[in-house]
C-alpha cells in the first residue's frame, strides 16, 4: 500500500443539485492495488499506517484524472486554425488532414502525438473520434493501451457527403467495426465506441448499422455530433424530416452510454428525449466559439434534466486543457447573463471530473472517495508562472480551485496517476 499525501480536492456529488466541494488541506488517501482504501488527514493516517511507504505531493493541489468527453484524434495538427464556420471548417481543414490517416505510418506517429498531448494535459479518460480508417483506429487503440489511459474509441463511419476516401458502405463497417470491438474492447481499459460521424453524412442504412453493432457489443459506447451549427441542423433536418436528436433516437443509438458532442441549437422536444434517454452531451466551449457555432445553452440542459460534462473537441478547440476549458465555459455563461448558468469552482471542477466519469459510465473514477481508482492530477505550479504567483494568495479551498482554472498551463501539471501508476508526460 501506499499513503498519498496533499492537498486533496474533489466533487463527488452534484453541486447543480446540492453537492459540494470537498477539500483535506493535509489529507492523504490509503491506495492498494490502485484502489482508495482510506481518505483522512494526513496525520491520523500515518499514525495508523506507519511502515507505508508515503508519495508527497504536497505543494499545490491533488485533483482527480481529467475526464475529456469529446476529442478527435486525427486533428492534432490542425489545432490553432481560425476564421472558419464548422462546414467549412470540416472542408477546408479538418477532412483533408483526417484523410491523411489512411497512411498506417502516419496514423501511428499522430496517435502518439495524441497520447503525449492527453496526458501532458492531465486527461486520464477520454472519449475519443476515432479515425475513418481501420489501420489508424488500431494505431490509436494501441498507443492508448500502452500508455494506460482509460479510453473509448471506435471507427468513424459515414456514406455521403464527404471526401470518397471517408467513406464506406454500411455492411463494411458493421464488418470492420465488428472486427475492431472483438480485438479491443474490454482489454485493458479500452472500450469501443460506435462512431457515426455526424447524421448529414450518414443515411438511415448506415445509421441502422451502427445501431446493429451497437447492439452486438455490450457496454460499448455511442458518440456523435449534434445540433452545432444552424447550417448543419437545417440540412439535416431536410434530409430524415425531423429534428437532429430523433435522428439518432429513431434508431435506438440513444441511451445512458451515448454521448452527443455539442447540442447548441437545440429544441425543448430534443431536450426532453435526451433526458428521458439519460444520454449525454459534451459541451465545448472553445470550439463552439472559435468555428462560431454559438453559445451552449448550459441553463435549459440542466433544467431538463440533461447530464453534461467538458470536451476540448481538438482541433476545432484550441487546447488539450479541460481545465481550459473549463474556464472557457465559465466565461461563456456569465457572457449571456440572465440566460447563463452561474459556475463556480464546484460546478468546474464536477464538469471536468467526476460528471465526465458518470456520463462515460465509470462510476469507479471521477473522484477521490473510498473504494475509487486512485486516477489523479497533481497540480504543482512551476516557478514564476501565473499559476505561482497566484494560487499561494488562494483565500480558501473555492479561490484555489477557481485560479487552478484560471491559470494553470500544462507545465503546472507535475504527474499524472491511473489506477496508482503514474504515466509518463514526455
Amino acid at each position: 500500500m501506499t499513503l498519498v499525501r496533499g492537498h486533496l480536492v474533489d466533487v463527488p456529488e452534484d453541486p447543480f443539485a446540492g453537492g459540494s466541494l470537498r477539500s483535506h488541506v493535509d489529507g492523504a488517501l490509503l491506495v492498494r492495488d490502485g484502489v482508495i482504501q482510506a481518505r483522512g488527514a494526513a496525520a491520523e493516517l500515518a499514525t495508523a499506517h506507519p511502515d507505508e511507504p508515503v508519495l508527497d505531493l504536497r505543494g499545490g493541489l491533488v485533483l482527480p484524472g481529467l475526464v475529456d468527453t469529446h476529442v478527435h484524434y486525427p486533428q492534432v495538427r490542425i489545432v490553432g486554425g481560425l476564421g472558419r464556420q464548422l462546414l467549412e471548417w470540416l472542408d477546408e481543414r479538418a477532412l483533408p488532414e483526417e484523410m491523411r490517416l489512411a497512411d498506417r505510418t502516419y496514423a501511428r506517429a499522430v496517435a502518439e502525438e495524441f497520447v503525449t498531448s492527453l496526458v501532458s494535459a492531465g486527461t486520464t479518460t477520454a472519449l475519443v473520434f476515432g479515425a475513418h480508417f481501420p489501420d489508424a483506429v488500431d494505431e490509436l487503440f494501441a498507443a492508448t493501451h500502452d500508455a494506460g489511459l482509460r479510453v473509448a474509441a471506435g471507427l468513424v463511419v459515414s456514406d455521403r457527403f464527404l471526401p470518397a476516401p471517408l467513406l464506406t458502405t454500411p455492411e463494411r463497417a458493421l464488418a470492420e467495426g465488428l472486427r475492431l470491438a472483438e480485438q479491443w474492447h474490454g482489454v485493458g481499459r479500452l472500450r469501443y465506441a460506435v462512431t457515426p460521424r455526424f447524421s448529414l453524412s450518414c443515411t438511415d442504412t448506415m445509421l441502422a448499422s451502427c445501431a446493429e453493432l451497437l447492439t452486438a457489443v455490450p457496454g460499448a459506447l455511442f458518440t456523435s455530433h449534434v445540433n452545432e451549427n444552424p447550417a448543419e441542423v437545417s440540412r439535416v433536418r431536410d434530409l430524415f424530416g425531423t429534428a437532429y436528436v430523433d435522428s439518432y433516437d429513431r434508431h435506438g443509438l440513444l441511451g445512458p452510454l451515448s454521448v452527443l458532442a455539442h447540442d447548441v441549437h437545440v429544441g425543448d422536444d430534443e431536450l426532453a428525449v435526451l433526458a428521458r434517454r439519460g444520454t449525454g452531451i459534451a459541451h465545448c466551449p472553445t470550439s463552439n466559439t472559435a468555428l462560431a457555432s454559438g453559445a451552449f445553452p448550459l441553463r435549459r440542459h440542466l433544467a431538463a434534466g440533461v447530464r453534461v460534462a467538458l470536451g476540448t473537441d481538438v482541433g476545432a478547440g484550441m487546447s488539450f486543457s479541460i481545465l481550459r476549458e473549463g474556464l472557457h465555459a465559465y466565461l461563456v455563461q456569465r457572457g449571456l447573463g440572465e440566460r447563463g448558468q452561474p459556475l463556480g469552482a464546484a460546478e468546474l471542477l464536477y464538469l471536468a471530473t467526476t460528471a465526465g466519469a458518470r456520463i462515460l459510465g465509470l462510476p469507479q473514477v471521477g473522484h477521490l472517495s473510498v473504494g475509487q481508482r486512485f486516477d489523479a492530477v497533481w497540480v504543482r505550479p512551476a516557478p514564476g508562472s501565473p499559476l505561482a504567483l497566484s494560487l499561494p494568495y488562494a483565500v480558501d479551498n473555492a479561490d484555489a480551485v477557481a485560479r487552478t482554472f484560471a491559470l494553470a498551463g500544462h507545465g503546472d501539471l507535475a504527474g499524472v496517476w491511473i489506477d496508482g501508476s503514474p504515466l509518463s508526460r514526455k
